[in-house]
């Protein structure tokens, strides 16, 4: 079966499920109001294993496979999107690049501190001219002896403000752009030339951080290459198309705790002397809600496997992504709907989903930008 998890996997499943609800949920409005997580939820998660998710055993991780990490994603989306995100931007395009494409020299350097959290990964490609357009990106980096020479700004960094290590694509030759001409670098906070803008300040995902890079002749050892030069742009792809399914998977998650809790008021909340979920205006909501988050979910477990396969599933992971975050809108859209006031209101964790949902069809590739890579996809077939 497709979403059959393994003995083990199901094992850690539910670990986190507990960890998420006993631990994280409790703290969750604490988070959002002073906009920190608190420091032994960050060290309980790196006691689980969750921040070495991604790398493999023989450097210190316990090596999920995709469909294991997307049932890891999927708990800790039930909570704090905050939380889950400082951990999925680590363990996914944080730190995938190195592990899937990394040199040995590199993999040893650096997976084993970022296996135990002691380093945070993070993923620098947006820019302020090349966020959507991946390709115009105007970071340069120039080879100088045995080192390479970075110049330029990368911005909205996910945990830029506290990351160790930081995969960072930069035009090496400009004349062949996308087409070989962009390397991807694994670089250091403290390597010279490096510096850490000031946090944004944003609508949702309280406690995730996110920074501009700003690169003033950062110099960079030859030896951080990561995978060959000029192929930065087709690492970056592999990177995201694994990173959108763990997004997928952090979707889902949210949606099924948003039915959780939308099912739960309209049993309790009573108008007209009967409780609302007896309106079939309310029933009809929930069914769509758990029909669309089925769905989500077995587009992203289909990705999913493909990779865990081997195989392409460029197609598949921007079908996941876009499906999946499209659906947590609606899904948080509709979670008001039924809570009326109460959802609209802090105290309550409908109103923080609802906000921490927008973000989802924007980042690691919005909505607009899946779609033209399925429509590309669906062309190409029809040739």
């Amino acid at each position: 079966m497709l979403d059959t998890l393994a003995p083990e996997i199901d094992q850690i499943k539910q670990m986190v499920r507990n960890f998420v609800d006993k631990e994280v949920e409790p703290l969750a409005q604490q988070i959002e109001e002073e906009d920190h997580i608190p420091g032994h939820l960050v060290e309980t998660a790196k006691e689980l294993g969750l921040f070495g998710m991604s790398i493999p055993e023989e450097y210190g991780g316990i090596g999920l496979s995709v469909v294991g990490k997307a049932a890891v994603l999927g708990e800790l989306g039930r909570s704090s999107n905050g939380f889950a995100t400082l951990i999925s931007a680590h363990t996914g395009i944080g730190s995938v690049g190195l592990v899937r494409l990394g040199s040995e020299r590199l993999k040893q350097k650096y997976l084993p501190d970022m296996a135990i959290g002691k380093k945070i990964g993070a993923f620098a490609l947006s820019e302020p001219g090349a966020g959507s357009d991946a390709t115009n990106l105007a970071t340069t980096a120039e080879k100088r002896g045995d080192k390479w020479i970075l110049n330029g700004t990368k911005h909205f960094i996910t945990n830029a403000p506290i990351a160790d290590v930081f995969t960072v694509f930069a035009l090496t030759d400009k004349e062949k752009g996308a087409k070989g001409g962009i390397t991807s670098f694994v670089v250091e906070k403290e390597f010279p030339g490096l510096t850490i803008g000031k946090q944004d300040k944003k609508m949702g995902l309280r406690g995730s951080y996110t920074a501009q890079l700003i690169f003033d002749n950062c110099e960079v050892p030859e030896e951080n290459v990561i995978g060959e030069v000029g192929m930065g742009y087709m690492s970056a792809l592999k990177i995201l198309g694994e990173g959108r399914v763990g997004l997928a998977a952090r979707a889902v998650g949210s949606c099924k705790k948003l039915i959780e809790l939308s099912a739960s008021y309209a049993q309790e909340r009573e108008q007209f002397g009967k409780p609302i979920a007896e309106n079939q205006a309310i029933q009809w909501m929930l069914a769509d809600m758990a029909t669309e988050t089925e769905a989500a979910r077995m587009l992203m477990l289909k990705a999913a496997n493909l990779l865990d396969a081997g195989k392409k599933a460029i197609k598949e992971a921007a079908m996941a992504k876009l499906y999946a975050s499209e659906v947590f809108n609606r899904v948080a859209d509709k979670a008001v709907q039924i809570h009326g006031g109460m959802g609209y209101v802090s105290d309550y964790p409908i109103e923080r989903f609802y906000r921490d949902a927008r973000i989802t069809t924007i980042y690691e590739g919005t909505s607009e930008v899946q779609r033209i890579i399925i429509a590309r996809d669906v062309l190409q077939a029809n040739q």
